[in-house]
């Protein structure tokens, strides 16, 4: 997990997610670097828009709660529940791709 969350707080910061940032990264926190770890995440990362997945799984965090019986989604039409449901699906799909 930790070379996921280099990885995130070097872009976040603006700067590149490469192997030699990720890996002062990754060693800064005290553990002990797996290059082969830190290759094959930069490698999965290269074609990877992350603000757009990250977008994504926003989508998934923020979505509404169902509410119970006499909540605001009591009269709501199955359909809607079921797009819900995908969309959430999708942004997880999305998320796999950014953490392999």
């Amino acid at each position: 997990m930790e070379y996921i969350y280099g990885a995130l707080l070097l872009h976040k910061l603006g700067k590149p997610v490469d192997a030699e940032h990720l890996t002062k990264v990754v060693h800064a926190t005290g553990v002990s670097v797996d290059d082969s770890k830190v290759k094959a995440l930069v490698a999965s990362l290269k074609e990877v828009n992350i603000d757009n997945e990250l977008a994504n799984a926003s989508l998934a965090v923020a979505a509404p709660a169902h509410a119970g019986a006499g909540g605001a989604h009591a009269g709501a039409p199955k359909a809607e529940e079921k797009k819900e449901e995908k969309k959430k699906e999708e942004a997880a799909e999305g998320l796999s791709a950014l953490f392999g």
